[in-house]
C-alpha cells in the first residue's frame, strides 16, 4: 500500500503544477488517502460526494493517464467518499474477484460506446457550452433533469462525442448500468429484420431493458413509418420508467421532415440544445487538446502553426482535426520543421479549394471518382449507379466522404454527382465512413492512401 500512497503523492504534485491553483486547492488538495487496491483499481478517498463527482466527471481520465507508465501493470483510479470508506470499514466487506469481473463483462456487453469520448476529452467553448452543461447534468442525474436530452447541429461538431460522454460517465459510476448506443439507421435495420422473422420479443428485450438509450442521427427515421411507430412505443416505455434517453440530429425537432408529430413533440419534452461552429479561440483549444492526445505534447507544434490551421479550417471539428493530423504526418514523415510554410505545403490541396473557387471543378470530382473506382476495381459508371450491393455501395460512400472533406461542398451538391441522390444519403455516407475510419484500421489506411492520391496535382 505504501507504493500506491507514494504514487498518489507524486501525481498530486504533477496536478498542482498542471492545474490552476483554485482548482487544485478545492478539488485535489483534500484527497490525501489511498484506501485500497483491488483488481488493479486504486481507490482514493474524496471528502464528499461533490468532489467525488467533479473528479469522476472532469479529471478521472487525466488521473488514469498519469499512471499509465508509472506501474508495470495497468491500473485505474476509482473515487470513494469518506462516508463510503467508513461504511466499508464497518462492514469489513471487500469486493470479490467474481463480482468485479461480472460487472466488467456486463459493461463490455452493454456499453457499446467509445471509451475515449469523455467529458475530460471534450473541449468546451461558446458554441457548445450549454450543450456540455446540460449533458453533465443529465449524466449526474439520469432520467430526472432532462429526459430526453435532444442535441442538434451540423455534422462534425461533436454531437456524438457529447452523447457518449453521458454514457461513459454513467458507466464509470455504475458498471452494471445498461447503456446502449445505436445509430438510427441501425435501429431501423434491426427492427425490419426482427419484424420479418416475427421476433418482436427479442427486439424488445434488447431495447426495453436498457437504463440509458443513446440514439444518433434521428433524422434518418424520416419516411420510416413502421420504425417510427416502434420507436414511439419504445420511447413511451423508457420515458415512463424514467430511463434516460439522449437523441442527436442534424436539425431541431421542429425541422425534422416526414416524422410523425406525436414523436417530434416528445423530443421536446426534455431539454433541447444546439452545437454551433467553434470560434477561432475555441478551435485553437481543440487543436491543442488533440495534439496532446496524439503526441502527449501540446507544444510540439508552434502556436503560429496552430493558429494558421485554426484560421483556415473553420467549418467543423472533424476537418479541423484532420488538418492537424495531415500536418503532423507530413512534417514527421519528411523529418522537417513544424512551421507555417511547411504547414501550408502539407495542406495545400485542402486549402486551395477554400481560397479559390475556380480550383474546384468537375475534373477534380472526376479525379476522386476515378481514383476510388480504380482502387476498388470497379467502373466509374458502377460507382455512381443505383446498384445497392456492397461491392459498389462502400466505394460510393468513400467517394462522397472524400469530396466532402477535401472540398466541403454542400451535401445536396455532392448528391448531384451521384445520380442526384438525396442529401440525407450523402450525410449518412460521410458519417458511416467517418465511423469506419475510427473503428477499422484497414479502412483508415485505405482512406489515407486515397486522400493523398486524390490530393495530387
Amino acid at each position: 500500500m505504501e507504493k500506491y500512497t507514494q504514487l498518489w503523492e507524486e501525481i498530486k504534485h504533477s496536478l498542482e503544477e498542471d492545474l490552476e491553483d483554485v482548482v487544485f486547492t478545492e478539488i485535489f488538495e483534500p484527497v490525501s488517502t489511498v484506501f485500497k487496491v483491488v483488481n488493479n483499481y486504486i481507490y482514493i478517498v474524496a471528502p464528499n460526494e461533490f468532489i467525488k463527482k467533479r473528479i469522476e466527471m472532469l479529471y478521472l481520465n487525466k488521473l488514469n493517464r498519469y499512471i499509465e507508465f508509472r506501474l508495470d501493470e495497468r491500473h485505474k483510479f476509482r473515487i470513494m467518499t469518506e462516508e463510503q470508506a467508513s461504511n466499508e470499514l464497518s462492514d469489513q466487506k471487500d469486493y470479490s474477484v467474481t463480482d468485479v469481473n461480472n460487472a466488467l463483462l456486463n459493461r463490455f456487453l452493454q456499453g457499446n460506446i467509445n471509451s475515449s469520448y469523455t467529458f475530460d476529452s471534450f473541449v468546451v467553448g461558446n458554441s457548445n457550452r450549454l450543450a456540455y452543461t446540460s449533458a453533465i447534468k443529465v449524466a449526474d442525474q439520469p432520467g430526472i433533469v432532462a429526459n430526453p436530452l435532444y442535441i442538434f447541429g451540423d455534422v462534425g461538431l461533436g454531437k456524438t462525442h457529447l452523447m457518449q460522454c453521458v454514457g461513459n460517465y454513467i458507466l464509470e459510476g455504475d458498471m452494471n448500468k445498461k447503456v446502449l448506443y445505436v445509430k438510427t439507421d441501425q435501429f431501423v435495420e434491426e427492427y425490419v429484420r426482427h419484424a420479418s422473422r416475427k421476433k418482436f420479443d427479442e427486439f424488445n428485450q434488447k431495447y426495453r431493458s436498457v437504463d440509458v438509450l443513446l440514439v444518433d442521427d434521428i433524422q434518418f427515421l424520416s419516411n420510416k413509418t413502421q420504425s417510427q411507430n416502434e420507436f414511439f412505443k419504445l420511447f413511451e416505455v423508457l420515458h415512463g420508467q424514467r430511463k434516460q434517453i439522449v437523441i442527436t440530429s442534424d436539425r431541431s425537432a421542429n425541422d425534422l421532415k416526414d416524422i410523425m408529430s406525436r414523436l417530434t413533440s416528445r423530443f421536446e419534452w426534455g431539454v433541447t440544445v444546439d452545437i454551433n461552429r467553434p470560434d477561432l479561440n475555441h478551435r485553437i483549444k481543440i487543436l491543442k487538446k488533440k495534439l496532446m492526445a496524439e503526441t502527449s505534447n501540446s507544444d510540439l507544434i508552434p502556436n503560429d502553426v496552430v493558429e494558421y490551421i485554426a484560421s483556415v479550417f473553420d467549418n467543423n471539428v472533424r476537418e479541423l482535426e484532420g488538418a492537424l493530423k495531415r500536418v503532423l504526418f507530413y512534417c514527421t514523415a519528411f523529418n522537417i520543421e513544424f512551421n507555417v510554410k511547411n504547414a501550408e505545403i502539407a495542406l495545400e490541396n485542402l486549402v486551395k479549394p477554400r481560397i479559390n473557387d475556380n480550383y474546384l471543378n468537375e475534373n477534380k470530382i472526376k479525379n476522386i471518382m476515378s481514383s476510388v473506382s480504380d482502387y476498388y476495381r470497379i467502373s466509374t459508371s458502377d460507382l455512381i449507379s443505383k446498384k445497392r450491393t456492397a461491392k459498389y455501395v462502400f466505394p460510393r460512400q468513400v467517394s462522397m466522404y472524400l469530396i466532402k472533406i477535401m472540398y466541403d461542398l454542400p451535401y445536396k451538391k455532392i448528391g448531384t454527382f451521384f445520380n442526384n441522390r438525396d442529401h440525407s444519403t450523402v450525410i449518412h455516407s460521410v458519417e458511416k465512413i467517418t465511423n469506419e475510419i475510427e473503428m477499422d484500421i484497414n479502412v483508415r489506411k485505405d482512406v489515407e492512401k486515397l486522400t493523398i492520391k486524390c490530393g495530387q496535382k
